[in-house]
């Protein structure tokens, strides 16, 4: 959320990935905001083949496995999000270093050269933009994946676009606003 320099900012609970904002606004009421720092995922594509890499992750939240684009959080903590905030730097360069970052680690990909698809901005109450990027610029990875501790991660899942599209559909990617994300790159690009 871009912050309004005429809305004073309170920051009145925080946590390590979470913190709860108060914005002044002009009339005198409070606008309540959480906050968290922002994430990628990534659409890689081998567009000759006509196939995309979904991964496979069993997540806690769910209890179950769950199809997903690969990605994660551009900074793994409030504070260090804080420090870039008020760096003055880009967010696109630094959510396309963890992307890369992230493609080796969760799908064992090594990435060349990346392009911001569309940023989700998740609602006006609760601020968690994810920066979705696509790639057709890569290659598999010698080391493979190297995935955190606790990750449960299977990257071997290429698909034809038209599964894509179906998987998307039946529900079988339960991150739904990721999942919309990639049924619209499908139907840009023609596919499925």
């Amino acid at each position: 959320m871009e912050r309004n320099p005429q809305s004073k900012e309170g920051i009145f609970a925080k946590g390590k990935l979470f913190e709860l904002v108060h914005l002044e606004q002009e009339d005198g009421r409070v606008f309540e905001v959480a906050r968290r720092a922002p994430g990628v995922r990534l659409i890689i594509h081998d567009k000759a083949a006509g196939k995309i890499l979904l991964t496979k992750e069993y997540r806690r939240e769910l209890g179950e496995w769950d199809y997903r684009l690969p990605g994660g959080k551009v900074f793994d903590s409030l504070d260090e999000f804080e420090a870039f905030r008020t760096s003055g730097d880009d967010i696109i360069d630094a959510a396309k270093t963890k992307s890369i970052e992230e493609a080796q680690q969760e799908a064992g990909v090594e990435i060349a050269n990346l392009e911001l698809y569309k940023k989700s901005i998740l609602g006006a109450t609760v601020e968690w933009d994810l920066y979705v990027f696509e790639t057709t610029d890569w290659q598999l990875s010698i080391e493979g994946q190297e995935l955190e501790v606790g990750e449960k991660i299977e990257a071997d899942n290429w698909l034809a676009y038209d599964e894509a599209r179906k998987m998307v559909l039946d529900g079988s990617m339960q991150e739904e606003r990721i999942a919309l994300i990639l049924l619209q790159w499908l139907n840009e690009k023609g596919e499925g």
